[in-house]
This record gives C-alpha cells, structure tokens and sequence, in this order.
C-alpha cells in the first residue's frame, strides 16, 4: 500500500489507508513493525489506519509492516507493508542578514563582482532551496547569479555623469510547496570618482 502524501500538519485521527485482506473468516488487523514511534493505529475490525500524533518529516518516508490474523487462529496471518510520505510544508521565508546594505564601485570599473548576498532559509529540501533575482529597473546595469547570489554591475559608470547611487532590491526565493517564499535586501550602489 502506497497511499497519498500526508500534509505536514495533519490533525490526529486523520485517515490514512484501508487494509483490507481477502479471507473467508473475520481478521484482526494490527500494525506489527516500522512504527517505533507510534504515529499511526489500524482499527482491528476494520482495517483503517489514522493517524496518531503529530507528524515530523523528518522521520518520512515510514514504512511498517500491517499483520492481518484469523480471529480463531493466531498461526494463520498474512503481512502487507505500508509505505507513507508526509509533505513538508514551506515553514520558512528565507532571510537576508541585513535588510539594507551599501557598497561603493569606482566609475569606470568594467563589468565587476560588487558584493556576495546569502539568505538564509530554515527548511529543508526544496523548500530550502534559494534562487536569487533583481526585483527592480536597475537590473539592468546590474545582474545577480540567480544560484550564488553574487551582484555584479554589467557595465562602468561615470562619475561625473548622475545618478551616483543606485538602488537595487535584490531578492532570494524559495521553490516551496505549496506556495514559494521570498526574502529581500536593498543594495545601495554609490557610484566613487
């Protein structure tokens, strides 16, 4: 049995799979092994499985072992196996250390690396997984490696011509499910003679 991905923050008592085995005589179902920590219970009769506590995803994928036994006779039994994944959750936005830093670049300076942004995001898995952007016009003098986070301008600038500061809102996004976060930081840019 393989059923749907469960959500992170599945109430208790949420239906999980129904076991069903094929057999002349009534079965008593019980969950056997693979689930030391008691996250789910089977209903003897029927075979439905809820869950039983909190879920962590840290701990799914489970697989546990479902015994379905004659009710006259203990030596007859046959076993299934349950496979159950839980869905985590986009807890976190990512986050820039700082929300507003300034750096200068000398005019004239040919395309050049300005300065190295990293946010920090507290999920795991895609959900951790950042992709950085330029949210406003002056991306265009200006790029970021969507993977590393490195700013750089694109082409020089001259001093003597304005403006001499430049704003650029940098953000880093997520690939969240199911919804995507982001984070921001302004990057001042003054431009030196």
């Amino acid at each position: 049995y393989h059923p749907a991905p469960l959500a992170e923050k599945a109430p208790i008592d949420t239906f999980v799979v129904e076991i069903s085995a094929l057999y002349k005589l009534p079965v008593n179902y019980s969950i056997t092994s693979g689930d030391e920590k008691g996250y789910f219970v089977i209903h003897s009769s029927s075979g439905i499985v809820r869950t039983n506590k909190n879920l962590e995803p840290e701990d799914f994928p489970l697989n546990f072992k479902v015994r379905a036994t004659d009710s006259s006779n203990a030596a007859i039994f046959n076993e299934v196996e349950v496979k159950v994944e839980v869905i985590d959750e986009n807890n976190f936005p990512p986050v820039f250390p700082f929300s507003l830093l300034e750096e200068t670049l000398p005019e004239h300076s040919p395309s050049t690396q300005i300065v190295q942004l990293k946010a920090q995001d507290n999920d795991t898995g895609r959900n951790g997984l950042l992709t950085y952007g330029i949210l406003n016009e002056n991306g265009l003098k200006f790029r970021i490696n969507e993977t590393t986070g490195m700013l750089y301008s694109t082409a020089p600038f001259d001093y003597e011509e304005e403006p001499r500061e430049y704003q650029v809102v940098v953000y880093a996004e997520d690939d969240g499910i199911p919804e995507k976060k982001r984070g921001y930081c302004t990057v001042v840019i003054k431009i030196t003679d």
